[in-house]
């Protein structure tokens, strides 16, 4: 079976799915290292903001999507709050799984917060953001990390999203951004591509491991047209927050508690 090419990964939703869940149950046991080593160690922070502008509280359904080997769905769990972690592959979860089982008797044994003994624990599901097993209207936060840029189907992930929160219930996603100058957005993507294409090879072998990562930041809408995106399919209060000089942003979203609304830019 001859390798994806990844200029193919993005003809179609489908192609993309099946490029995606090949491409991240590769990288799955070095997704950690690479998402801090990329960031400049800085990941963690991100994310960290990501809950504090969600305001996680206790007993909140939080449902994490694309959620990686845990790291949202954990920190939400730190804040009592009652996650559901999804990702396309079997590898993130199965890694999820054990690092939140591993942190039990860490905070137990030194005394931690909710994260140890008295929180419930995770659930953790193998599942499509274009196609969530997700009762309607179930959930009060939806978070992601770099799931939005991902997802195969931005419009139906979008949608699915609307469906599963509870009215007035909220959505955070941390994700690239592109810069607005296109002299700056060419230096930045092609710092990536480098960058990307080293690791692939150092790591993998294959240096279209991580150059994944710019060719799909090129075909994103970037933080604006996310807005926009949000606005269309009925979110109110929607708003980004650039983070690291704008090469990232936060993506800040509600569900309107009832009936129409016109979302806007905060």
């Amino acid at each position: 079976m001859s390798k994806p090419v990844l200029e193919d990964a993005f003809a179609t939703p489908d192609t993309k799915r099946a490029y995606n869940q090949r491409l991240f149950g590769t990288i799955a046991d070095r997704y950690d290292f690479i998402t801090r080593f990329l960031s400049f160690g800085y990941d963690q922070r991100w994310k960290r903001r990501l809950i504090d502008l969600c305001d996680v509280r206790p007993g909140q359904r939080v449902l994490d999507l694309a959620c990686g080997t845990g790291d949202l769905a954990g920190l939400a769990r730190a804040r009592g709050g009652l996650p559901i972690g999804l990702d396309l592959t079997p590898r993130m979860i199965e890694l999820a799984r054990i690092r939140a089982a591993a942190a039990r008797p860490s905070a137990a044994t030194n005394g931690g917060p909710a994260v140890g003994t008295s929180a419930p624990d995770a659930r953790w599901l193998v599942g499509d953001m274009g196609a969530l097993p997700i009762a309607p209207a179930s959930v009060d936060l939806v978070t992601t990390g770099y799931g939005l840029r991902n997802v195969p189907d931005l419009t139906r992930a979008i949608g699915e999203i609307a469906r599963v929160l509870r009215p007035g219930g909220l959505l955070g996603a941390l994700d690239f951004d592109r810069p607005e100058s296109p002299a700056l957005r060419r230096v930045y993507l092609a710092h990536l591509t480098l960058v990307g294409s080293s690791l692939g090879f150092v790591l993998h072998g294959d240096p279209d491991t991580y150059r994944y990562i710019p060719a799909s930041i090129r075909r994103y809408p970037g933080a604006r047209g996310v807005v926009s995106m949000l606005e269309k399919a009925g979110f109110v209060d929607v708003r980004h927050v650039p983070v690291f000089g704008g090469f990232m942003a936060i993506h800040l979203a509600r569900k309107p508690p009832s009936g129409p609304s016109t979302g806007r830019v905060a």
